[in-house]
């Protein structure tokens, strides 16, 4: 026997990886590819596809409504990854900040926060719904009223709508990005920071020389979760606007949603499944490549 002991397992990995691709295989790719045949056919909702050609792309390219709905997805998708990793980063710090100084209440005010996250789409749009109710006696309307300022249209206004619901889905989503970076945060080696206390770093230059530069990787991370979250985002816009007024709210994935549900075209929505996953995959190979020229 050699003296330097057995060849590793891992000399031939394909043993191993083989149920790993089978279980992804059967989770992750059979439903993207049935997805993608119906997309190439004129199936509907309430009838089986009996041919094949290009015609739901075809339709799909040559719809109107398409470039807006794109338009409002880019900017609702825009604005909460940014506003959610800013709002998960500051509560994050705060809370682990909270607790080294030992500071009572920080278990029930991240459990406040976890709160939000565990509601329902659908509750998370009607609870907003009734908030953001423009009767003059509506929560929000009326707390404006006792400050001397008058109603505001917060759902029937398109340009508030669209601030209405990306209000509503940061509500929410804030504390799955507070988690990550808590974790994260967590993790740091807090010698590091004795030593920067020592050096006499200002707070500003810590959490730029230390803090920001550790947390690249769940930066990542959280950007791509949080991406594709987003876009996924329509059970809370249904209850709040209905993507109204008009199409002020419809982003990509409700309006998938009522192409399949209202308009009952199958292939239509299989194709704009498709253009969602596609948008999805390109986000994520987008940060993958950020990630990979982070500095070792």
């Amino acid at each position: 026997m050699s003296a330097r002991g057995p060849a590793p397992a891992d000399g031939r990995p394909l043993p191993w990886l083989v149920p790993a691709v089978a279980m992804l295989a059967l989770f992750y790719a059979v439903p993207v590819l049935d997805v993608a045949r119906l997309a190439f056919s004129d199936a509907t909702l309430v009838r089986a596809p009996e041919g094949w050609s290009l015609a739901a792309l075809r339709a799909l390219l040559a719809d109107p409504a398409l470039g807006q709905v794109l338009g409002t997805t880019l900017i609702f998708t825009a604005i909460n990854v940014v506003a959610l990793q800013v709002l998960g980063l500051a509560i994050a710090l705060t809370v682990v900040r909270g607790e080294a100084r030992g500071l009572r209440g920080m278990t029930a005010f991240r459990t406040l926060v976890l709160a939000a996250w565990v509601v329902p789409g659908i509750a998370n749009g009607l609870i907003w719904q009734m908030l953001f109710d423009e009767a003059p006696y509506g929560t929000l309307n009326s707390m404006l009223g006792a400050v001397g300022l008058g109603p505001v249209a917060w759902l029937s206004d398109p340009n508030m709508a669209l601030a209405s619901a990306t209000i509503a889905n940061l509500w929410q989503g804030t504390a799955f990005s507070m988690i990550v970076f808590y974790a994260a945060r967590r993790g740091i080696d807090p010698v590091l920071y004795e030593v920067a206390a020592l050096d006499g770093a200002s707070p500003w230059r810590t959490f730029r020389s230390i803090t920001l530069p550790l947390l690249r990787t769940a930066i990542a991370v959280n950007t791509v979760l949080v991406s594709v979250q987003t876009l996924n985002t329509f059970d809370s816009i249904l209850a709040l606007t209905g993507g109204g007024p008009g199409r002020a709210t419809e982003v990509l994935a409700l309006f998938t949603f009522n192409t399949v549900f209202q308009n009952l075209d199958l292939a239509g929505g299989s194709v704009l499944a498709l253009l969602l996953f596609a948008i999805s995959m390109a986000l994520a190979a987008l940060v993958h490549g950020w990630l990979g020229r982070a500095p070792a």
